[in-house]
Formats: structure tokens, C-alpha cells, sequence
């Protein structure tokens, strides 16, 4: 029993998953402080402070922190924004530059019966067995 757990353990998989949780936590600290100390203080620029925290509503002996609500929904937008346009686009560029294979439009088309994707050279529709012409 031991000697399985040590193969589970030792497998590629296991250990991938382990250096990925602990870049992903060590990245999201990044993102997270470049939030909240570069971004969200651009937001006190136009007022008085960065900050909703400070605002409640009080019903029948009951506080509701709706500031801090506010101030989370902002910070998960800022670090959304920031991951998309420092990480996801960069990251997409990248890879349809290093990208080989041909794109899927250019060797496929409509069957005009059917409207299957169908290989651009078919005489015949797989999908609905219609006698095809040759593509325009």
C-alpha cells in the first residue's frame, strides 16, 4: 500500500498540480497587490478615498458591511481587467504567432443541404450524404 501511495505521489501529474497551486497562489498575491497598490488608488484620484469600507447599514441591531461587498466586487473587476489585458492577451498574441496547423476555415465549408462543416475538396456530405458541387 505504501509503495502505490509513493508511485501516486511521485507521478508527473501530482507533482505538476503542486507546482501549479503554488505559482498560481504565489501569482495571484502578485496580482492582487498591484491591485491594491497601483490600481485601486487610481480610483481615489477623482474623490476623497479608495475605500467603501467604512459604510454600513444598521437594521433592527443588525450591521451590513455593504462597503466592504463594494469594495471586493471592485477589487475582483481590477484584477479581472488586469489578468486579461497583462496575462490572457499577451499570452494569446504569443500563441497564434508560434501557432502551425492551418485554421479550421480555411479547409472546411457549409454543406448547402445540411449546413454541416464539411472538408472544402467533399463530393459528398457526411453528415446528410447530399451530392456536393465543387466549392466557389
Amino acid at each position: 500500500m505504501l509503495k502505490d501511495f509513493r508511485a501516486f505521489i511521485l507521478r508527473g501529474n501530482v507533482i505538476d498540480l503542486a507546482i501549479g497551486v503554488a505559482i498560481g497562489a504565489a501569482f495571484g498575491t502578485v496580482v492582487a497587490s498591484f491591485t491594491k497598490n497601483l490600481i485601486t488608488p487610481l480610483l481615489a484620484i477623482p474623490g476623497d478615498k479608495a475605500s467603501f469600507a467604512d459604510r454600513t447599514l444598521t437594521l433592527g441591531g443588525s450591521v451590513f458591511r455593504y462597503g466592504v461587498v463594494i469594495d471586493d466586487v471592485i477589487s475582483l473587476v481590477l484584477i479581472a481587467a488586469v489578468l486579461f489585458f497583462f496575462v490572457v492577451r499577451p499570452v494569446n498574441h504569443l500563441m497564434s504567432r508560434r501557432r502551425t496547423e492551418p485554421d479550421v476555415e480555411a479547409t472546411t465549408r457549409d454543406c448547402p443541404e445540411c449546413l454541416s462543416s464539411i472538408p472544402v475538396a467533399a463530393k459528398r456530405c457526411a453528415f446528410c450524404t447530399a451530392r456536393l458541387t465543387k466549392a466557389a
